[in-house]
């Protein structure tokens, strides 16, 4: 499911080895392969040039006038512990992780006012700050429109300083008729602010310049990941996968909630992780049945359930894995036979989707509709009452950038879209709440699960844990 508060150690030579790997099948770039002149804040792999230039490209061909973006300024957040992680939407088109930059990318074809490509000719600019060396000193080395070779690094023709963006857009305000770009809108996973300051500058520097929405053809592009894109989402779930499975093994009455937390993070980071995917979510007992619970204070007692809902982050891809556990090793009855239901309903699902499935609870294709009618027709509360009621989120959502990435849920599946499913019951009388969640990749004929190594099955989740914790105790007794 994933939080919306914001993204096993494998050893050195194995995390080299696999970025050796990537960077031989799909072309990835690594910051620090490139030359120190590139290093960004964020340790983060990246696509080729070329990918990003294709993106561009492809929605170039979609307008009828000038797309102008804006990257985050890196002052965003004020908290001492933020690390710059650059606008999603930029990101996707440039490929560029630093501070302070914007982008104009006129359109492939003449718009109705015969208007074409910029004045001198170009088809995309990219605007980068200065060369600042006293900041440098403190917050490391920056790209600059300056730097030699600064072209072939970002991949863009024209590099030119930030302070050249409002003489270019007075120079488009004289030819078109309006800009396409990101309006602002406030919603629980929008831009804003962000998005409502660049408009306002936008009026003060060129009043009356018009603008239109360019966020959906965005979000739709987004929505079918690259080769590049599934290898790193891959990479975020192989981490993810790992530290669930660390979790497992370390679980039993007596640890805190933000114990189990900081082991899997630890396993992200040492894996390579450069951050987590969003919040982790560690729900003993009452707590299991609060989908983004977050206080991660309560000490496990013997009998809780707890849900875990804890994803890597790995060059900007987010995974969302979640398992839910007995904590002293072994589910009651009454813990089995809902765990069991929804993973009944999360197999209906994954049985059924395929190209053309739908993510939304409405449709003929819907696969949420499946999960709910399994929950629904399997089981009772404590009143006897059908389960249904207790299934009060969604079946689904993207993932890529953003945990909850964008586009439209109702938009039928296509391969090359990576998505969750989560089906989950949750019974606040009986502090009991059931989550089980993976992630899974379209294929031309079905779905594949990038989580498949790590257990479903409540046999296979009491037998990992049954097996720690014999390791747990001839421990202690070689230690008396």
């Amino acid at each position: 499911m994933g939080s919306r508060a914001s993204g096993v150690n494998r050893g050195g030579c194995r995390a080299v080895l696999f970025r050796v790997l990537v960077a031989a099948a799909c072309g990835i770039v690594a910051f620090a392969t490139i030359g120190s002149s590139t290093s960004a804040q964020q340790r983060r792999e990246r696509e080729p040039n070329s990918v990003y230039a294709a993106r561009r490209a492809k929605l170039a061909a979609e307008v009828d006038a000038p797309i102008v973006l804006w990257g985050y300024t890196g002052r965003e957040e004020y908290s001492e512990a933020a690390i710059f992680a650059q606008e999603e939407n930029f990101y996707y088109l440039t490929g560029h992780n630093e501070e302070d930059a914007a982008v104009v990318i006129f359109p492939a074809s003449k718009s109705a006012t015969g208007g074409s490509a910029g004045s001198d000719g170009k088809s995309e600019i990219l605007f980068l700050p200065p060369k600042d060396t006293a900041k440098e000193k403190w917050n490391g080395l920056r790209m600059s429109p300056t730097d030699p070779g600064i072209e072939a690094r970002t991949g863009f023709a024209s590099v030119q300083p930030i302070s050249e963006l409002i003489p270019t857009l007075q120079k488009i305000a004289t030819t078109y008729p309006e800009i396409y770009t990101v309006l602002p809108y406030e919603t629980e996973m929008g831009g804003y602010p962000h998005e409502k300051d660049e408009m306002d500058w936008l009026d003060k520097s060129v009043p009356g310049l018009k603008r239109a929405d360019i966020r959906e053809k965005i979000a739709a592009l987004r929505q079918i990941k690259s080769p590049g894109e599934l290898l790193f989402l891959k990479r975020a779930v192989e981490l993810s996968d790992d530290a669930h499975l660390e979790a497992m093994k370390m679980m039993r009455p007596g640890l805190y909630e933000y114990q189990i937390a900081a082991k899997m993070v630890e396993v992200h980071l040492m894996g390579g992780s450069e951050a987590e995917g969003y919040s982790p979510i560690v729900g003993a007992g009452p707590n299991s049945t609060a989908l983004h619970y977050d206080k991660l204070s309560r000490k496990i007692e013997d009998g809780d359930i707890v849900v875990l809902d804890v994803g890597a982050q790995y060059s900007g891809y987010s995974a969302d894995i979640t398992r839910t556990l007995p904590a002293n090793g072994k589910f009651t009855p009454r813990q089995r036979e809902i765990y069991e239901i929804v993973l009944g309903a999360q197999n209906a699902a994954i049985a059924a989707a395929k190209p053309g499935s739908q993510l939304c609870r409405a449709g003929k294709n819907s696969l949420f509709k499946i999960a709910y009618d399994y929950i629904n027709t399997h089981g009772k509360d404590k009143q006897g009452r059908p389960l249904g009621q207790y299934f009060i989120h969604g079946l689904s959502h993207h993932i890529g950038l953003n945990v909850h990435d964008v586009g439209d849920s109702c938009r039928p599946l296509e391969p090359g879209m990576v998505f969750t499913i989560e089906p989950g019951i949750y019974i606040p009388d009986e502090n009991l709440g059931v989550r089980i969640e993976d992630d899974a990749v379209v294929t031309e004929t079905g779905i594949k699960l990038l989580s498949e190594k790590l257990p479903r099955n409540p046999d296979e989740i009491e037998k990992i844990m049954a097996e720690a914790a014999k390791k747990r105790a001839e421990g202690k007794k070689g230690d008396d």
